[in-house]
């Protein structure tokens, strides 16, 4: 396995190579390797000076995964390479490399064939000392359990670390099931879709949006979806969805392509985008079909979509979102805590909020969207007040 030698100061432009990687990989191996500088060769603004090597830091802390020299990890992600993808990827790489780990990452494209068996190689290879496994399916506990058996920490996102697939039975040992708030997350973009129109409009005739079932997220979110249906303030004109989940953009696109001539003005009020990528779809079917009728509230945001936002602002109104950046940083603390002995929650919830299109100015970004929702991306106080983790940070960079 190649090893690169990364300074601090390149690790932003590191990330955005490992993006444009992965979207030409059909099995992509992203490797980063951590060697950091030392904090004086990083500049003033690299933290708190330390003496020790970042090297020497982790043999004090985390020793049993420090045996061969390195800590490396796996993040092993079943969603095609959308830009949800790229930025909960370059979390964990960002975090990953301020701890002095090696991170590894593997995108298996909603393929849970493919998951199983990177999930088994990356075990077998044994020389990783941790997973972090997002949208794995009801597999999940199974998949993982030798991992946890050979003594790997192992940290979840949107997956089934559950016995039998099933969430209301035991997780794996051992094992940290984050999520997002997916049932706020539906409830805040089904709100936005029942405040924008008039009481006297419901129901109102909805699109779903959708890809599944055994998509966890977009199941739970659904069981919200139903809710609403149930208390007649929606109404389910039709379902979209891709056929292969590797494209769910232009999947999307072409089933909702397919349907809207038959759709006349008037008789459908808005789209439910369960994920972004699926709303990106709607869009561009609505754009070609030159269709302005129908609004667009969504889930999840990246820079993509509020430029898409910005541009057909009176069509695509708002969406509710975690920031995925945050998703892989807080994954990659919580099993850099599990190596370090800390004790760590069975599952972690990350909050969610609603991003208004017409408070989307063209200087607002996935770096400065803070400025217009209020305390998003905030990653102080989320597992990171730990001496350790100041003292690596100080040897590496602080970004």
């Amino acid at each position: 396995m190649k090893r690169i030698t990364i300074n601090p100061l390149l690790v932003f432009i590191l990330i955005s190579l490992i993006a444009a990687m992965a979207a030409g990989c059909a099995k992509p191996q992203i490797t980063s390797h951590s060697d950091p500088q030392p904090a004086e060769a990083a500049g003033s603004d690299a933290g708190v000076q330390s003496g020790g090597k970042v090297e020497d830091v982790l043999k004090r802390i985390m020793p049993d995964q420090m045996e061969d020299g390195v800590v490396r990890v796996a993040v092993i992600r079943n969603l095609s390479n959308g830009d949800h993808t790229r930025l909960f990827i370059s979390g964990c790489i960002m975090e990953g490399i301020a701890l002095g780990f090696e991170v590894e990452t593997f995108i298996t494209d909603g393929d849970n064939e493919k998951t199983q068996q990177v999930i088994a190689e990356v075990i077998a290879e044994d020389i990783y000392d941790g997973i972090i496994l997002s949208h794995g399916a009801s597999y999940t506990y199974d998949a993982l359990l030798p991992a946890v058996e050979k003594g790997m920490k192992v940290v979840t996102f949107d997956s089934l670390p559950y016995k039998d697939g099933d969430a209301n039975n035991e997780i794996l040992r051992g094992v940290t099931s984050t999520a997002q708030e997916d049932i706020a997350l539906a409830e805040l973009s089904l709100n936005a879709i029942v405040s924008y129109f008039d009481e006297s409009a419901q129901p109102i005739k909805v699109i779903r949006a959708f890809m599944g079932p055994d998509v966890l997220p977009l199941d739970i979110r659904k069981t919200v979806y139903d809710r609403y249906v149930a208390e007649g303030k929606i109404e389910e004109v039709a379902v979209v969805e891709p056929v292969d989940l590797s494209d769910p953009r232009g999947g999307t696109k072409d089933a909702l392509a397919a349907i809207l001539p038959r759709l006349l003005a008037g008789s459908v009020d808005a789209i439910w985008g369960s994920y972004d990528e699926l709303a990106k779809g709607c869009l561009d079917a609505l754009n070609e079909a030159g269709r302005t009728d129908i609004k667009i509230m969504s889930i999840d945001v990246s820079d993509n979509d509020m430029d898409l936002m910005r541009t057909n602002k009176y069509t695509w109104i708002s969406t509710a979102a975690v920031d995925p950046k945050l998703i892989g940083i807080v994954n990659m603390r919580l099993l850099a805590m599990k190596f370090a002995g800390e004790p760590t929650p069975d599952t972690y919830y990350l909050a969610a909020q609603l991003v208004e299109t017409s408070a989307l100015d063209d200087s607002v970004n996935m770096s400065n969207i803070a400025k217009v929702v209020e305390g998003w991306g905030n990653e102080k106080g989320i597992f990171d007040n730990f001496e350790w983790m100041d003292e690596l940070k100080s040897i590496t960079f602080k970004y």
